[in-house]
């Protein structure tokens, strides 16, 4: 890790600032309101021109904000400044605009960190291509169960700017970010921060792996106490290699097996601590068991421990570590046990939307009946199919793009049956869950852990784990 000594941003005066801002929607909107109660001449372009566009926009021109609608890629004339949602790609002609006209380009979360308060709470920051909501939910419960006034913030629960500005006094924010908003964060400085994981996700956005893992990457910049990264994935440690940060900013590995000096890790069932304690080099802390952790699968144990790095990064003692991990309740749809009848369980993991998650899910069960498929965006699941052939007993395939894991379970696992429901209507879930309830036998999971996005059948992942929830009563009444 190199080492840079970081200066806090300058004040900035908004009085009649020229401000564009692209994009309604759940940043833009707040963006522009706050933006214009600071004093600055306010305009929002964007793309769309539909009825919840034109409602939205009426809301905002009642306050004397300027709205474009339709077009999304012209510079607004004068602009000094443009903040944007965090999801219009880089590549748009409005910022190739901006830059050729040497204008800085802030995201919400950039905003948020320039309005921050002379006594603002430090952020303890999670980014990583699966895991970041839970991981942060996890780190915001042992905060609150060390007495610490705290929220989880950012790409989840509370927006960054109501945080910033808002009444609530807070000793420290646990906060998510995506790579789109670090994208656009330059300025963000963290205390501590963790990447997760990384695997190929959101290329379309990014143009490449390598710049999709050096937005990652970003929040390490300027870190103070901690950089957690995952032992088992070198490309975050690279990361951390390559951050500039503040002297004495310290590398905290965290891993599923025995922990090394500056490591947390796991010891016959106990989540142990070697990075904050005396002595590192012969002392470990108990911080909780793995049955603490819920649900206790591989990879939500190791969100556990990389929230746990960061707790302890910030002086939280072993006991609330363990209080906060029991106090946990993990979001709908994320490994949720939704039926168990006949000797089958019945797992709801709809928000495993991509091949890592999937992967995940996977080997948290020793005996599996798959349910997959949906939008596969530009994936592939030859390495998927590989890793996870063993643990299969049958798959039943749904969605848009379920040729491309019926290829690569051909290819890979020939000998697992398979049912290509050939569907996409939100109705296949309930034949799906049928045909895996034939497929399984006592002492199987049926898994929905879709490896795909979900809109081509369903309005979101929460719609289609519903739906799997759904079926899986259905079927429980029958049986």
């Amino acid at each position: 890790m190199g080492s840079g000594k970081v200066t806090s941003s300058e004040p900035f005066d908004w009085q009649g600032k020229h401000v564009t801002v692209a994009g309604l929607g759940v940043s833009g909107i707040p963006a522009a309101k706050v933006l214009h109660g600071l004093g600055a001449r306010v305009t929002v372009v964007n793309d769309g021109d539909d009825a919840r566009a034109r409602e939205q926009a009426a809301e905002l021109e009642a306050l004397g904000i300027t709205v474009r609608l339709g077009d999304g890629a012209t510079l607004p004339e004068g602009t000094e400044l443009i903040v944007t949602a965090p999801g219009w790609k880089p590549d748009k002609p409005l910022f190739e605009a901006a830059r050729a006209a040497g204008l800085e380009i802030w995201g919400d979360v950039e905003l948020a960190w320039r309005l921050r308060g002379p006594d603002a709470p430090p952020w303890l920051a999670v980014t990583g291509t699966n895991g970041k909501t839970t991981t942060v939910q996890m780190l915001a419960a042992i905060l609150k169960a060390a007495g610490l006034r705290t929220a989880a913030v950012g790409n989840i629960g509370v927006s960054l700017l109501d945080a910033v500005l808002g009444d609530e006094e807070y000793d420290v924010l646990a906060v998510e970010l995506s790579s789109y908003q670090l994208h656009w964060a330059p300025s963000l400085r963290a205390h501590s921060a963790a990447v997760l994981n990384l695997a190929p996700d959101h290329l379309d956005w990014h143009g490449s792996m390598e710049a999709y893992a050096a937005d990652k990457g970003r929040i390490y910049e300027g870190n103070r106490v901690a950089c957690v990264y995952n032992v088992a994935d070198k490309a975050t440690e690279d990361l951390v290699r390559e951050a500039d940060v503040e002297e004495g900013c310290r590398a905290i590995g965290f891993t599923l097996g025995t922990p090394g000096p500056s490591q947390l890790g796991v010891v016959e069932g106990i989540l142990v601590d070697r990075a904050f304690v005396e002595n590192r080099q012969e002392n470990a802390q108990e911080l909780a068991e793995v049955s603490d952790v819920n649900p206790p699968a591989p990879h939500n144990i190791a969100n556990a421990l990389a929230a746990a790095a960061l707790a302890r990064a910030f002086g939280v003692p072993a006991k609330a570590v363990r209080d906060g991990l029991r106090a946990f309740t993990p979001d709908a749809h994320r490994i949720a046990l939704v039926g168990d009848f006949d000797g089958v369980a019945y797992i709801d993991d709809s928000k495993a939307t991509n091949t890592h998650a999937a992967e995940a899910s996977l080997a948290a069960y020793e005996s599996i009946v798959w349910i997959a498929g949906g939008l596969a965006k530009g994936a592939t699941f030859d390495e998927l199919v590989t890793k996870s052939a063993k643990r299969l007993r049958g798959v039943v395939l749904i969605g848009a793009d379920r040729a491309l894991i019926r290829e690569a379970l051909a290819r890979h696992a020939p000998e697992v049956p398979v049912v290509d429901l050939d569907r996409t209507d939100t109705g296949a879930m309930l034949a799906a869950v049928q045909e895996a309830r034939r497929l399984a036998t006592a002492g199987d999971t049926v898994l929905l852990a879709p490896a795909c996005a979900s809109m081509d059948m369903f309005a979101n992942y929460n719609k289609r784990g519903d739906a799997f929830a759904e079926a899986v009563r259905e079927l429980g009444a029958d049986a």
